[in-house]
């Protein structure tokens, strides 16, 4: 039911998900120092060779200090010997550039919280995309990569799971998509035939420090309908069934013991548990569908199955 309005809507979303990042969840910053709120909100800069990240190269993520939003991968980081850290490429959407305030430089800023995270600059021939974000130490911090995991699961229209699981603490994004199917880079409308045998599905990467696999298993089953076959509510077809994509054999224990748990008290669950394929990303204006257009995840109320307080 949702297929026409998504259609009038292309463009408009298309130019709002250029500038929005992350929503309301990333609308609470924590609380600066001195000394971070001087180059974060004020825009000063850090002592060259002082920063914490300047010659670290360690498997993770590096994340906005002020509101969390993801910035940039570690593989994109390389060695300047500039005296800040220095990466070839953002994480797309996550930073915004504007003249600065010198008329020279280009600012960059956090596209989340407008955070000011360094500057950017081009033809230096460091590396192949012949670019270079030199930005604060203190401006970021890191996620080592053994803390990174990734979930995915598909509980009927991904609109709404997207945004419930993009505003769940600890995790750091999420994105909606297609798996379980046999088409590559399947587009929407190929996969609302039901020809392609995709889920609508969600990738949820999260901090698993901050958020639990189980929490976050929980929080599926709660907000969906496990006991429906290929529908949710009005939306009907395969592609809104029930399943979980997991990435390693934890996660199906996990999955396996929540399950019994629901099927003790009377549930007959149909989710489908796989092991992850390929996900292909949505369109744009799928990403962020409710924090672009309002309305929140109420096709996906929450019923506390599990009996938590």
């Amino acid at each position: 039911m949702k297929y026409a309005v998504s259609f009038l809507i292309v463009a408009v979303v298309v130019l709002l998900t250029a500038s929005m990042v992350n929503g309301e969840k990333n609308m609470e910053y924590r609380e600066l120092t001195a000394e971070e709120e001087s180059v974060i909100v004020d825009g000063s800069t850090e002592m060259p060779y002082s920063g914490s990240y300047v010659d670290t190269f360690e498997y993770g993520l590096y994340t906005c200090k002020r509101c969390n939003t993801p910035l940039y991968r570690s593989e994109t980081k390389f060695q300047a010997h500039c005296g800040w850290p220095a990466f070839d490429q953002a994480i797309e959407g996550a930073v915004l550039m504007n003249p600065d305030d010198d008329g020279v430089r280009t600012e960059i800023i956090c596209a989340s919280c407008g955070g000011h995270l360094g500057h950017v600059f081009t033809g230096e021939g460091y590396t192949e995309t012949d670019t270079r974000h030199c930005v604060n130490s203190i401006s970021m911090n890191f996620i080592p990569g053994d803390r990174i995991e990734t979930a995915y699961f598909a509980g009927g229209c991904f609109w709404g799971v997207e945004y419930i699981f993009d505003h769940t603490e600890g995790v750091l994004y999420a994105q909606s998509g297609y798996m379980g199917g046999s088409l590559a880079n399947p587009e929407y409308e190929e996969v609302c035939s039901g020809s392609t045998g995709h889920a609508e599905t969600v990738k949820v990467v999260f901090d698993n420090s901050s958020v639990s696999f189980r929490e976050l298993a929980m929080t599926f089953f709660e907000i969906h309908d496990p006991t429906q076959v290929n529908r949710q509510g009005l939306d009907t077809g395969t592609q809104y069934r029930s399943a979980v994509f997991y990435t390693k054999e934890e996660q199906l224990t996990t999955i396996d013991e929540l399950v019994s748990i629901l099927k003790a008290q009377g549930y007959e669950i149909t989710t489908q548990v796989n092991p992850a394929e390929n996900f292909w990303q949505a369109e744009n204006y799928h990403q962020k569908y409710f924090d672009n257009n309002g309305g929140g995840a109420s096709c996906h109320p929450r019923v506390n199955r599990f009996h938590r307080e």
